[in-house]
């Protein structure tokens, strides 16, 4: 066969990387026809879905523990999206197309085999991706410092900024950039500061869309959030930039569950979240040696107190030891 021949039946066939693409050549309907006939209906049934216009096209850059399982339940929940996960890992990759997923979490695989191929797609070409997505989101490890001012503290946001040189090096179009990653305040000025540096005059708007996601609950708070937090510039840009994120979410998130801040407000809050779930494990932990030398029972503690509005519902928890604590990549240490 000719290169070309190769090329086109490497076409039809699709890859990893997405779905087949369509003949533009005004033999294209006797090349189809060449595709084994057990293939025939899926090929057509995935030239019709190229040729669709999705309302919307989404990438993230990160494959990992929040960007692969975030990703799949918007694909799954919002089928006229097209949604593609992508990393420089070939392997992660890999393992996201295949049944044997990179992590574990309760529903998650029936999640991704309903949506992949349809319209959620894991692949390792970044550049196609960002320049075809609409709306980009950052969603890759922010680890902590291991020298300079800050280290074993402060969160490294390296690679924030790495994915937004790239994101302003390949871009030809007006994109909307999310903060997906948990990151310090004040991080979306660094980003913008990189993607004001694009030389071909595109506007980007910064979102922060921090995640509240537990481990082993988390398609379970995905699928029923008890809130979803953005944050965006108080200009009409960003304003806009902002409802248009909202609409993601509200196609399976009640309205008034969504809630909408200030960039540094929404940064911030999930900062705060996290002190405050530490806080409240760590509280109800010594409370439950002061039980054990008074006879009191935790749990009966941790009713009458969980149960004041003041102090939130549901009831607390007595864990032992650090427990209920969020995603694994924000628990690093034990």
């Amino acid at each position: 066969k000719t290169n070309a021949q190769q090329q086109q039946q490497q076409r039809l066939r699709g890859t990893a990387d997405g779905p087949p693409s369509l003949p533009t050549d005004a033999s294209a309907s006797a090349k189809l026809l060449r595709v084994p006939a057990s293939r025939r209906a899926l090929v057509f049934c995935s030239l019709y879905r190229t040729m669709a216009e999705y309302e919307l096209k989404i990438a993230c850059m990160g494959a990992g523990y929040v960007g692969g399982p975030t990703m799949a339940v918007v694909a799954k929940q919002c089928p006229n999206i097209k949604v593609t996960v992508v990393d420089i890992s070939e392997k992660q990759i890999g393992a996201w197309n295949s049944d044997k997923l990179p992590i574990y979490e309760p529903g998650l695989l029936e999640v991704v085999q309903e949506a992949r191929g349809r319209n959620l797609f894991f692949s390792t070409n970044i550049d196609e991706a960002l320049i075809e997505a609409d709306i980009i989101f950052i969603s890759v490890n922010t680890p902590t410092k291991t020298q300079g001012i800050g280290a074993g503290r402060a969160a490294n946001i390296k690679n924030c900024e790495l994915c937004a040189r790239k994101i302003a090096e390949v871009a030809t179009t007006d994109k909307i950039v999310v903060e997906k990653s948990t990151v310090p305040v004040r991080t979306a000025a660094a980003i913008r500061r990189v993607l004001a540096s694009n030389d071909k005059g595109l506007n980007f708007q910064v979102l922060n869309n921090p995640e509240f996601l537990a481990e082993g609950t988390a398609i379970d708070d995905l699928m029923a959030p008890a809130r979803v937090l953005i944050g965006g510039e108080t200009t009409a840009a960003g304003n806009a930039a902002v409802e248009k994120l909202v609409s993601v979410y509200a196609n399976w998130v009640p309205r008034e569950q969504i809630i909408t801040t200030n960039l540094w407000s929404s940064e911030l809050s999930k900062l705060v979240a996290n002190a405050f779930l530490a806080q409240r494990v760590s509280s109800i932990n010594s409370i439950s040696a002061l039980c054990e030398a008074t006879q009191a029972d935790v749990q009966e503690i941790s009713r009458a107190i969980g149960s004041d509005p003041r102090l939130g519902s549901p009831p607390l928890p007595p864990p032992a030891g650090v427990g209920g604590g969020p995603s694994p990549k924000e628990n690093p240490h034990p």
